[in-house]
């Protein structure tokens, strides 16, 4: 991953909204009320969390990855990966191809 990717599913104001909608439903399910600003508190701490993790930085440091590239050596990454897909012995497939 280069230094600047994001690894997630969604953003983070769409991720946001939809876990603080879950958070405020578990906790209307308990008898819970909050406040606008109690809410928004929530929110905000959802967004920071996501966005935190959501850096190439932390995913490498959870070993989700194969680390980090150094967008100088991009091409030379490239390569290497061009070069071992093009000297894999790769075998016929008894299954045929997906067409979609």
């Amino acid at each position: 991953m280069w230094p600047q990717s994001k690894i997630s599913v969604m953003g983070v104001e769409q991720a946001a909204k939809t876990l603080t909608q879950i958070k405020l439903a578990s906790l209307k399910k308990q008898g819970k009320t909050l406040t606008d600003e109690e809410a928004q508190a929530i929110r905000d701490d959802i967004a920071h969390d996501y966005e935190h993790k959501s850096s190439a930085y932390y995913s490498t440091s959870e070993g989700w990855d194969d680390g980090i590239i150094d967008p100088a050596d991009t091409r030379n990454v490239l390569g290497m990966a061009i070069s071992a897909a093009l000297n894999k012995d790769w075998e016929q497939s008894s299954h045929g191809v997906l067409r979609i």
